[in-house]
């Protein structure tokens, strides 16, 4: 999420947008260590994004689906996974409802594509009242704005200030640090301004791909 709409959730929320997070894995694979407790891990995951959503200025709710990393694919093919993505977006009532985009191409990672195709069902199955009536009254977002897109057609404003709070919120993945952010375990600050660099150079490059300030890019759908 921080990576690449953390600016954008920054800003929304300093006007006073309401941001919800949704992780749908649980994290415990996350690490190089081929030793650790994956257990632990997702503990630590799961305290780490609860600190990066509250540092971005989330005021809404951190929801933990909890499935076990790489299993995301399989677990979207049961009802209960998709309804219960189903029940939160009609009980948030989101105006908007951010997520990976599953049409990348080349994209490795199984549970970003299984996560992008399960946001796109359900906010489908969320919008419609004959879909899941039993999940309670339906809901239309009014925007899906899918992240990572194979094909953007929207940009959103990275301010200084946002993009500042984006690398804080991501410098609390402190578990991330290395096999992630390429940051060292013992990072003396050069690791990390590095890091915050690289941020800032992703940013400015999608704004200028767009002839505007820095920003965060997206495929921007109607619901």
């Amino acid at each position: 999420i921080e990576f690449h709409c953390g600016a954008t959730l920054a800003r929304w929320a300093a006007t006073g947008t309401v941001v919800h997070f949704v992780v749908c894995t649980d994290g415990s694979k996350g690490t190089w260590d081929a030793g650790a407790d994956t257990a632990h891990i997702a503990t630590i995951r799961r305290t780490e994004a609860a600190q990066a959503a509250a540092r971005l200025g989330c005021t809404g709710t951190v929801e933990m689906l909890g499935v076990i990393d790489g299993e995301l694919a399989a677990a979207t093919a049961t009802r209960p996974l998709h309804d219960e993505l189903v029940t939160l977006i009609r009980r948030l009532q989101p105006t908007v409802v951010l997520g990976h985009d599953p049409w990348r191409r080349y994209r490795l990672h199984p549970d970003h594509r299984a996560a992008g195709w399960l946001v796109v069902d359900a906010c489908v199955a969320a919008r419609d009242p004959h879909f899941s009536p039993h999940l309670g009254d339906c809901h239309r977002p009014d925007w899906l704005m899918l992240f990572e897109a194979d094909e953007p057609d929207h940009v959103e404003q990275a301010t200084d200030d946002a993009l500042d709070t984006k690398v804080e919120a991501l410098l609390t993945h402190r578990s991330q640090w290395r096999s992630t952010m390429f940051i060292s375990d013992d990072d003396d600050g050069t690791g990390r301004t590095e890091f915050a660099n690289h941020v800032v150079a992703a940013a400015s490059a999608v704004g200028r791909s767009s002839g505007l300030a820095p920003g965060e890019s997206f495929r921007r759908m109607p619901l």
